[in-house]
Formats: structure tokens, C-alpha cells, sequence
């Protein structure tokens, strides 16, 4: 399993030469590439011989344990650290097998966050809006960036859909398993006989695609401008600051209207165009590859959920894991761990047996 890692130190002090080179900082794409596998290729390194020490640690040991010579006690305290050296040497085997899975390419990208109503009425643009607090102090405790690029505000006080982007480090390889149907179970705040409804929300995650990334032909793209307009349509700018792009080859459709320039919301609505297209393209890719995918967001009907929120008992449960945890009102201030990361080991077992 490890007779690629001999060269390791060799691989790492060839990137440490490129860092130490001026001219790498010209190109700051590169250069976050070359700094990102340096970072990679260390922390293998340290596992690779924290695993060496261990074994070279047993077969030291193994030899007291089999000496005739050796006194009875010195045996038994060499067992003993055996047993707790294997456990150690089981673990780092098991990190190490995970690094050496297939990268996501799109792990480290910053990310498109997509939430939008699905059925439920107002109910549902409420939990779009709450769904959106939850992410964006989740964001804020892990350090990152979230800039809004489009909203549909509602009378109610939550929103038809709501986009931002999510700049920071490896935010794609956390959010990426929010994909999905959110259901919320709760009493509405106009229920007056106490009864529990049921709405769902639908959340879409996108990688962000830079220019090196997908080419966009202006000349395949038809641009509108007029006004923004707030909850129930009324206008709230005199000027035509909004922009419409329609991409005429696949038929999609960016709105931004949230800044007052419209060379702004025109700037946003290509950023949003170019993640909504790259998706699009990596999604026909997996298609060809398993016919059974399905969709990353579905209908927005309710049967097609991931994840509910019931309120009442306090109560989250993601339904691909069959992870159940109470503890939904931190959940929802943005305590997302207890549910990220078992997605992620589980996401990282499966591969594991794949390997197999």
C-alpha cells in the first residue's frame, strides 16, 4: 500500500523549491495550487512516518515478547504497548487509505448556496430564510465569506430563493452533502387551532467556476435590464439596474437585482451563469457514467427529502444516514458539525469499500 511514499520528501522538496521561487506569485492560481498540495503531501508525509516509528515499535517489541532471555515483566510491558501501538497503527492506516482517496477537484472551491421554496406556501419562504441564518452562522464560525447575489424577498418575511456565494477554505468539500429536500415540521406563527404543518425547502450546492475553468462565448448570451423589485413587486429603484442573462444554448436563466449598479448585478448574474453551467456539464458527465443518478435537487416535493426539521420535538434527522440528533435549535444556529461530519465519514467509508 505504501511503496509510493518513499519519493514523499523528495515530491515535497521539490514543491518547497517552486514556493521559494518569486516568479510563482505572479500566477496566484498556481500558486494556491502548488501550496495547496505542499500542505497535502506534509500532513501525508507525518502520517506516513508516525506508521513507520509504530511498526519498527512492534517489531522491537516482538523481539523482547519472543527472547528467552528477556525478563517476564519486560515481556508483558512490551505486549502491553503492542496492543496500543496496533491500535494506533490501525488508525493511521485508515487516515492514510482516506488521503489516498480520489480528490474531489471541486473540494477546495469557494460555493454557490441555492435555497429555495418548495412547496408550503409561506411557510416555505420562512424556512428558506432560516435555512439561510443556519448556513450563514455556520459560515461565520468556520471563517468564511458569504456575499448574497440574489434574493426574492416575500410579504411574509422570508424569500422565494435566496443565492450567495461562500468564499473560504475547502468550503465545497463541507457544504457539498447539503444538496437535497429540507422539511420542516412546525407550528406556523398564523396557525391558530396549534396544528403542525409540513413544507420543504430545496437547497442546491455549487462549486465556483472560475474562468480557467468554463469559457462562456458572449455571443451566446442575451442580456435584459430593468427594474428591481422587493416583496409583492412594488419597485424599489427608479433606475434599470436589474439584469437578466439567458443563456441561449442550454436555456438558463440568472436574475440579479440586488445591487443598485447594474454593472454589479451584471457581474454577480456571469459568476452565478458560469456555476449553474459548470454544474450542468459535470452533472451530464455523471449521468453517462450511472444512469440512476439523481438530480442534486429534485422536485422540491416533499417525499424527496434528505433531511426534516421537526420543531415540536426538536428534533433533526438526516434520512441518508439514518441520523437522528435533538439538539435542533443549535442545529439551527449554526452548530452544523454533528451533522457534517458523519456525512463526510460515511461519504468516505463507502469509498473505502469501493477500494476493496
Amino acid at each position: 500500500m505504501f511503496t509510493k511514499f518513499e519519493d514523499l520528501e523528495e515530491k515535497i522538496s521539490d514543491l518547497e523549491g517552486r514556493l521559494s521561487d518569486p516568479s510563482l506569485m505572479d500566477d496566484q492560481h498556481e500558486y494556491q495550487i502548488v501550496v495547496r498540495e505542499h500542505s497535502q503531501l506534509t500532513r501525508l508525509n507525518e502520517l506516513y512516518t508516525r506508521f513507520r516509528n509504530i511498526e519498527e515499535n512492534i517489531t522491537d517489541n516482538q523481539s523482547i515478547i519472543h527472547d528467552p532471555k528477556e525478563d517476564g515483566e519486560l515481556k508483558d510491558m512490551a505486549r502491553e504497548e503492542n496492543e496500543e501501538l496496533l491500535s494506533e497503527k490501525s488508525n493511521l492506516e485508515s487516515q492514510i487509505r482516506i488521503f489516498l482517496l480520489p480528490k474531489d477537484p471541486n473540494d477546495e472551491k469557494n460555493t454557490f448556496l441555492e435555497i429555495r421554496a418548495g412547496t408550503g406556501g409561506d411557510e416555505a419562504a420562512l424556512f428558506v430564510g432560516d435555512l439561510f441564518r443556519m448556513y450563514s452562522r455556520y459560515a461565520e464560525n468556520e471563517g468564511w465569506r458569504v456575499e448574497v447575489m440574489s434574493s426574492s424577498p416575500q410579504g411574509v418575511g422570508g424569500f422565494k430563493e435566496i443565492i450567495a456565494l461562500i468564499s473560504g477554505d475547502s468550503v465545497y468539500s463541507m457544504l457539498k452533502y447539503e444538496s437535497g429536500v429540507h422539511r420542516v415540521q412546525r407550528v406556523p406563527e398564523t396557525e391558530t387551532q396549534g396544528r403542525i404543518h409540513t413544507s420543504a425547502v430545496t437547497v442546491a450546492i455549487l462549486p465556483e467556476a472560475e474562468e480557467v475553468d468554463l469559457k462562456i462565448d458572449m455571443n451566446e448570451l442575451k442580456f435584459d435590464v430593468f427594474r428591481s423589485s422587493g416583496p409583492g413587486g412594488q419597485s424599489v429603484n427608479t433606475t434599470d439596474s436589474a439584469v437578466r442573462i439567458t443563456h441561449l444554448p442550454t436555456g438558463l436563466v440568472v436574475t440579479c437585482q440586488d445591487e443598485k449598479s447594474q454593472h454589479k448585478n451584471k457581474a454577480k448574474a456571469l459568476t452565478v451563469l458560469r456555476a449553474r453551467l459548470l454544474d450542468k456539464i459535470e452533472q451530464e458527465h455523471h449521468d453517462k457514467i450511472s444512469q440512476d443518478r439523481k438530480s442534486q435537487v429534485g422536485s422540491g416535493d416533499r417525499s424527496e427529502r434528505i433531511r426534516t426539521y421537526n420543531f415540536p420535538q426538536g428534533r433533526m434527522t438526516d434520512h441518508r444516514i439514518n441520523l437522528t440528533l435533538y439538539k435542533l435549535e443549535l442545529i439551527m444556529n449554526g452548530k452544523l458539525d454533528e451533522v457534517i461530519h458523519p456525512l463526510i465519514a460515511h461519504d468516505q467509508a463507502e469509498k473505502l469499500k469501493g477500494l476493496e
